[in-house]
């Protein structure tokens, strides 16, 4: 296969004015891996430039670089023309460069104002401090459309506010280039199209912005240059009006990636996985699961809509056995399995794909091997009486590695060390190999680049074609549409609506919005239905 040569990248081309940025022969090894290799990158002023690869591909080791983070081992940046040493954050902000990472690096019991003068006071008397930066985040704020509270403490913010207040806080240091890992990655579609009006205001500002990030469509809408990394090497930049999403996805894996989910018809049998009046309520007292009921047949993915916050999490949590439901019941093939927990759940053929990988699916300190074992370490396969076979304990994790494209192969290097795209096929192999009856999923390609996208998507297509019942929650609502049989829509704890995954996306808002109910299912999935990642 020959992917088709990159176009003149903006340094072999004449310049009137000096780059924002520019990368010269960047090599950065981690012990015998290779993260970056000799890279060669331009990023011109008062641009939008996206960096694209699969996960491990050297992105946020190249910007780490950039930002202070790790120190290259050989290499130049000049920063408008200018060759900089950049051997910390502060550096990277003093040549003025911000950074808006994935995890938000933010304080959760201060208040805005006081996450956003953190170390940048400027006055030993903060109340000075203070009152002067109020001034200039509220004309930041304005200016920017980054409208958020000053006073109001961190934590009680939504993540695309939080968000805000990261990109007011480079802003605030003076930067005049912001990169930004993968900012959509919890972000509800609004607060992303919020976020991509707030760049094209930087931009035409006279701001620089790179942009990381694996979903393609966000390429093709908002750069103006993307860049594609491939194994640590930069292997294309373009013009962004000058390529495809199908040339970039190519470019980025090597091969050619089916840009859609390939299923046929359904066939659905009996339910295995019933609610009925489901109600969940929090340590606060607020209902968040209102009366929910539900069904899951085999051979049926049943996914379901709606805005993050609006009782989908809690709705899967309660049907796994991780909290309480407070009335209602629960079924699996027509047993009664309500207050059941977790383990006895996995044992009766639930199993569940958590939201979080980091916080519930893995536990990062333990090797691979130990976390594809991770909840069924009682099972005789792996145990001797009171001891774990390692032995056979290892050979699984080769196995499930080498079956699920893990990278690298190594079942014995702990989970923290893998990226997350391979974090997140080290829990569906755990899960998806026991060859559950039942299968709850949420979000299972969150922060995943588009080559394990696709490897994702075609074995839980598998898994329903063996006639296992999915039920299936993404922010993505392309992918809700693209993988779904049926689509439920929930709002304010409440399902709203059910339709066919074929109706409009605009209809489906409307639902999740709260602003129209579902006419119910309208027609038959059709076949091949898919989307852009």
């Amino acid at each position: 296969m020959t992917i088709m040569p990159s176009l003149p990248l903006p340094s072999d081309q004449p310049r009137k004015r000096p780059a924002a940025i520019e990368l010269i022969g960047i090599d950065k090894r981690f012990g015998t891996v290779h993260a970056n290799r000799d890279i060669h990158l331009v990023v011109e002023k008062g641009t939008i430039h996206g960096i694209v690869g699969e996960n491990g591909a050297g992105k946020s080791t190249l910007m780490s670089i950039l930002y202070g983070f790790y120190h290259a081992d050989h290499g130049r940046i000049l920063i408008d023309g200018e060759d900089v040493t950049i051997s910390s954050s502060q550096a990277a902000i003093r040549h003025g460069i911000g950074m808006v990472h994935q995890q938000f690096m933010l304080v959760d019991n201060f208040t805005v104002l006081e996450n956003i003068i953190l170390g940048a006071e400027g006055d030993p008397l903060v109340a000075k401090a203070e009152k002067r930066a109020r001034e200039l985040l509220e004309r930041l704020a304005r200016d920017y459309d980054l409208k958020v509270h000053p006073d109001a403490v961190v934590s009680t913010l939504s993540v695309g506010e939080q968000q805000r207040v990261e990109i007011l806080k480079a802003l605030f240091r003076g930067a005049e280039t912001l990169i930004l890992d993968e900012p959509t990655a919890v972000l509800t579609p609004a607060e992303a199209d919020h976020l991509f009006r707030i760049l094209a205001q930087l931009k035409d500002e006279g701001k620089t912005v790179l942009l990381i990030t694996h979903k393609l469509r966000e390429i093709m809408a908002i750069t103006d240059t993307v860049s594609v990394m491939r194994q640590g090497e930069m292997v294309a930049t373009w013009p962004t009006r000058d390529v495809s999403v199908e040339m970039i996805a190519e470019a980025m894996v090597g091969r050619r990636v089916l840009l859609r989910v390939d299923k046929g018809h359904s066939n659905p049998g009996r339910v295995l996985l019933a609610a009925d009046h489901l109600t969940v309520t929090d340590g606060r007292g607020v209902t968040v699961v209102d009366d929910v009921s539900l069904s899951v047949r085999a051979g049926e993915i049943v996914g379901i809509a709606g805005v993050a916050g609006n009782g989908q999490s809690e709705l899967i949590e309660a049907l796994a056995g991780i909290i309480t439901p407070t009335s209602g019941r629960i079924s699996l093939a027509g047993e009664d399995v309500s207050g059941l927990d977790p383990a006895d759940l996995r044992d009766r053929g639930l199993a569940h794909l958590p939201e979080d990988r980091q916080r519930v699916g893995l536990v990062l300190p333990f090797g691979g091997g130990e976390n594809i074992i991770l909840g069924y370490q009682d099972d005789p396969a792996y145990a001797r009486g009171m001891f774990l076979d390692w032995g056979k304990i290892t050979s699984t994790a080769k196995r499930f590695f080498a079956s699920y494209d893990v990278r690298p192969g190594n079942a014995s290097l702990r989970a923290a060390l893998f990226s997350g795209g391979n974090q997140q096929k080290i829990v569906c192999a755990r899960e998806i190999e026991r060859d559950p009856s039942v299968l709850l999923v949420g979000q299972p390609t969150r922060g995943v680049d588009i080559g394990a996208i696709e490897f994702i998507h075609k074995r839980l297509i598998a898994l329903r074609d063996r006639g296992k019942a999915i039920l299936l929650i993404s922010a993505e609502l392309d992918e809700i549409r693209s993988l779904s049989d049926r689509v439920l829509v929930m709002c304010g704890g409440r399902i709203v609506g059910e339709c066919a995954p074929e109706t409009p996306e605009s209809e489906i808002g409307l639902m999740m919005a709260g602003l129209a109910e579902g006419a119910g299912e309208r027609t038959r999935p059709r076949a091949n239905e898919g989307s852009v990642p």
